[in-house]
């Protein structure tokens, strides 16, 4: 009796152990499993790419907050990016200005002579008595301070848009921010003019020179206007400028992107080849010619103007500018002078500036995605 009465305590306590160890095995499980997630989870955390098609990984807190880490790997592609931008912008600049060099000396000096009207025949009488009387070389006269400007002007304008586009989030995660993108043009011609300005009035200075008469180096300019008209000099015209370089630089930039978003949402493609990048570089260029026009004439007045600090004249001002150049020559003659001359130049050049910029950004970002490729298999 005293074992069948002990049976069901023996079955009772092998149950209850049974029932605790288990419940122990399912948390010890259950405890791991967690832990193995979580680990999961930290080594799979969901990536995303950023306008640059570049990987980073993406952490939520315990708030449902997300957060993007940057890692030594990106910051060195940024660092890539910014270099390739800076080498594709100097080289597009310099092809570009180059190639119409000619006709841009011939606009200026229609710009600053209010004693005669522009016409294409006096164009082409001008370009045939410099060859004539100076050689072709000639035709290039100024292309060096040209050069020594646009170079640096023409990579620090198109890697300051990469950057101010970043900065101010345009079209990001499939927006169509209008604003912010015309925004940013402006803002890249406003940096690459503001460091680049002293370079500008120098190159305007040997366009409208002889080698005889005027500057025979860029180095002689900047010493000749230091020392005759005063250090101030180097930066006459510059509010003309800035204030004409919004209108032509946002519009342009605006114009250029707006038309590769929508060949991509009509063909599907996001980059277009040559030929039609450097169609819709023309027409972004002949958009931003024609809403900076009238300041481009006062800033080159301004700028070739000769005052010596000794004398009691004063620079005129923008406004002052303006009002003697409508009294003068009126609107059509004065502010729009050389305008058909700028819609031949003017989408030439930035058709080749968009279009090389875009070709050779591609083809060193290849050359870099390869050599990056070849490191990480070694």
């Amino acid at each position: 009796m005293s074992r069948l009465i002990e049976k069901p305590n023996i079955a009772m306590s092998i149950t209850t152990t049974t029932a605790t160890t288990g419940s122990q095995l399912s948390s010890t499980v259950a405890v791991s499993s967690c832990n193995n997630a979580t680990a999961a989870t930290g080594d799979t955390a969901p990536t995303t790419e950023d306008e640059d098609g570049h990987k980073v990984r993406t952490t939520t807190s315990t708030d449902g907050s997300h957060s993007q880490s940057a890692s030594p790997a990106k910051m060195h592609n940024n660092l890539d990016e910014v270099i390739i931008s800076l080498i594709s912008g100097a080289a597009a600049g310099a092809l570009a200005k180059t190639t119409i060099a000619p006709l841009d000396r011939t606009k200026i000096n229609f710009q600053i002579r209010k004693d005669v009207p522009f016409s294409f025949q006096g164009s082409l009488d001008y370009l045939r008595q410099t060859y004539v009387k100076e050689g072709v070389l000639a035709l290039w006269r100024g292309n060096s301070a040209t050069m020594a400007r646009i170079v640096p002007y023409a990579a620090i304008q198109f890697t300051s848009h990469e950057q101010w586009r970043r900065i101010l989030h345009v079209d990001q995660n499939g927006a169509n921010t209008k604003g912010r993108r015309f925004v940013a043009g402006s803002l890249a011609g406003i940096t690459s003019q503001s460091l680049t300005y002293p370079l500008d009035l120098a190159r305007a200075r040997m366009a409208v020179t002889d080698r005889y008469t005027g500057y025979r180096t860029l180095r002689q300019v900047f010493a000749k206007i230091w020392v005759e008209e005063g250090p101030r000099t180097l930066f006459r015209g510059y509010w003309a400028t800035v204030l004409g370089v919004i209108p032509y630089a946002g519009t342009s930039f605006f114009t250029y992107e707006t038309l590769k978003r929508e060949y991509h949402e009509i063909v599907g493609n996001t980059k277009p080849n040559a030929l039609v990048s450097l169609g819709f570089g023309a027409a972004a260029g002949a958009a931003g010619q024609t809403a900076s026009y009238p300041l481009d004439i006062v800033r080159r007045r301004m700028q070739t103007m000769k005052i010596k600090p000794e004398s009691n004249e004063r620079c005129p001002t923008i406004l002052e500018t303006l009002i003697k150049i409508y009294r003068e020559e009126g609107i059509k003659n004065g502010f729009y002078k050389g305008l058909s001359m700028n819609w031949i130049k003017g989408p030439i050049a930035v058709g080749i500036s968009f279009s090389t910029y875009d070709l050779i950004k591609a083809w060193l970002r290849e050359l870099s995605h390869l050599k990056r490729g070849r490191v990480d298999n070694k």
